[in-house]
């Protein structure tokens, strides 16, 4: 059987097992199959995610689901001003054998996990949110001068409270990239809701089944990197990337009047990876322009930013991308 032959069966034997895995999640987390889809396509992409939205909507819900359906070890963290690094990542105390001898030990914190929900990151100091950033992109902590490598898969899910802002440290535009994708959780329609009323308020309520396992997400993380992306689709991911930025000679006059900033070459990287995961996740063997477009707001509206003038006359941001969206895929239609 040829190599392509292999990835074929492989890819089709994924998005059954992907397929199952979401069926669990569904049990628990109702109506939100977008939400769903892109904290899955950020797994299986090996990154991390930032989940935006009101108290209530089901944020801590959907982060413990995932855990068990993926198979995966969690913690959760409830992120506060007075949080200090050594709460998340551990620390060294002073243990005096029988013999009267001392030495350090290291105590792992509550990042040596799987999946690590941070829970209104934004709440706690700089100081803190910088001892996360290097567990999320170099996937270990340094402490005492000694590095130590944290479990495989390691994935952070951190939210996001859009209210109540006062009192918070906003993150900073290094930390904001190294989140592969940002998810706004929106209230449900009425009948989404009533079906939640309905699953959530009995005598009891479901579990999931564990679908995956750490070293089978591995492998899909893998996969999901040997799947073919047409030329077509990297010059449409590259069209849309450059387009964001003000200063790059495609971005339109939207782009030059009302952004400061845009999206470096890890956005670009992000729409690749994530675009075959949502392919694999709908059950097809290689992405399209359409994957492209539908990811161009979860992973381009936390990499840039409006000027102040722009956000003085109203503008907002994810128009921006949506325009700079429709005429990346005009111009691949036409191409």
């Amino acid at each position: 059987m040829s190599d392509p032959e292999v990835l074929v069966e492989e890819i089709d034997k994924l998005g059954a097992e992907l397929t199952r895995a979401k069926a669990a999640i569904a049990e628990r987390i109702i109506g939100q199959e977008e939400v769903v889809d892109l904290a899955l396509a950020a797994l299986l992409s090996g990154g991390h995610a930032l989940l935006m939205g009101l108290p209530g909507l089901g944020k801590t819900l959907l982060v413990d689901t995932l855990s068990t359906v993926m198979g995966l070890s969690a913690a959760r963290v409830q992120f506060t001003p007075d949080l200090m690094p050594a709460d998340i990542l551990g620390s060294e105390v002073l243990e005096t054998a029988e013999d009267g001898a001392r030495s350090f030990r290291f105590v792992k914190g509550p990042v040596f996990c799987q999946l690590l929900m941070a829970d209104e990151i934004n709440r706690a100091s700089p100081r803190t949110q910088s001892a996360l950033l290097q567990a999320m992109q170099e996937q270990e902590v340094t402490i005492a001068g000694a590095a130590h490598a944290l479990p495989q898969p390691f994935h952070v899910l951190a939210t996001q409270n859009p209210i109540e802002q006062e009192g918070t440290y906003p993150l900073p535009e290094a930390q904001l990239d190294r989140f592969l994708l940002k998810i706004d959780v929106e209230y449900p329609d009425r009948t989404t809701e009533r079906d939640i009323l309905l699953a959530t308020t009995g005598v009891s309520e479901g579990t999931s089944p564990t679908v995956f396992s750490p070293e089978a997400l591995i492998a899909a993380q893998q996969l999901v990197r040997r799947m073919p992306v047409g030329e077509a689709v990297v010059e449409n991911i590259l069209d849309l990337v450059r387009a964001c930025r003000p200063d790059a000679p495609e971005a339109p006059q939207s782009v030059r009047d009302h952004v400061a900033w845009g999206p470096g070459p890890r956005a670009a990287q992000a729409l690749m990876l994530t675009a075959r995961a949502r392919a694999l996740l709908d059950g097809r063997l290689a992405p399209s322009a359409e994957d492209v477009a539908a990811l161009a707001r979860p992973v381009l509206s936390h990499r840039m930013a409006l000027s102040f003038a722009a956000r003085a006359e109203g503008i907002v941001l994810t128009d921006v991308i949506d325009e700079v969206t429709r005429m990346a895929t005009r111009t691949e239609a036409a191409a």
